[in-house]
């Protein structure tokens, strides 16, 4: 739910780019971060242009503030028009996060609640400070999350969807680690330093092999174990031929740095 909104012309998606990492951040901390029109928009610019930059490697999702994302801007969801409200955008966001061929990492200092939680989902990768909360609050105000269990239901245990998903109970990060939401929980000060290890390893994988393995991970498996093998077969030739897996090949027997792990 969203509290106060921002002022005029104010920007309320940031990017960044250091090192091979893009830094994307939520920064409409007034408003908790919620899923205003403007922030959509905005954070759907910010993903399309990190994702075309062949300088990075690897894309970080943050905030400032005390919350990660409140969720849809409920102000906005009044009236007649609510039916419409980010109809096409927060799909948009959600796909565009899942199918990103550099890989994701959601980095949360506070709460996530509804869509927030989709976001989280979404991504590869999730770190929370071990204070973070999240919660599926969408029936206590009488809807229902059925956008983002499109993201969120691949990643938690049946129960755990159920229970969450019927309750609205608010759960902590390291009920979130148990049930497969998030990666890792840490203490508050230890957060950045979570994040850069992941980020440290993610830009060691060679870009090409890194979309080539989420592609695969996100794939519908064929009916038989057969069938899965044969394409896994294939997939797996492509890049052992491919320029990435012969450089990496060889920089293996020269005892050498692969050429990706040093560029950026």
């Amino acid at each position: 739910m969203a509290d106060n909104p921002d002022p005029p012309g104010t920007e309320l998606v940031h990017l960044d780019v250091a090192a091979g990492v893009a830094t994307i951040t939520l920064d409409s901390p007034r408003n908790r971060n919620a899923l205003s029109a403007q922030l959509r928009r905005e954070l759907i610019t910010h993903l399309d242009a990190a994702i075309a930059d062949d300088a990075v490697r690897a894309i970080v999702l943050t905030h400032t503030g005390s919350v990660f994302c409140a969720g849809m801007d409920l102000k906005e969801s009044k009236g007649a028009d609510a039916k419409q409200q980010g109809v096409t955008e927060v799909p948009r966001i959600l796909t565009t996060l899942w199918d990103s061929p550099k890989p994701v990492v959601a980095r949360l200092a506070g709460p996530a609640r509804a869509g927030g939680v989709g976001i989280v989902a979404a991504c590869d990768i999730a770190v929370a400070a071990h204070d973070a909360t999240f919660a599926f609050s969408e029936v206590r105000i009488g809807v229902v999350p059925a956008v983002i269990s499109v993201t969120v239901l691949p990643r938690l245990s049946a129960r755990a969807a159920h229970e969450l998903f019927l309750t609205g109970e608010t759960f902590d990060a390291r009920r979130a680690v148990a049930i497969g939401l998030i990666n890792s929980a840490v203490p508050a000060d230890d957060l950045d330093a979570e994040v850069a290890r992941y980020t440290g390893m993610l830009r060691l994988g060679a870009p090409g092999a890194l979309a080539g393995a989420k592609e695969m991970l996100r794939r519908e498996r064929p009916a038989t174990m057969a069938a899965d093998f044969a394409a896994m077969n294939e997939l797996s030739a492509s890049f052992f031929v491919a320029d990435e897996g012969q450089e990496g090949i060889r920089a293996f027997g020269e005892k050498r740095t692969p050429r990706w792990a040093t560029d950026s």
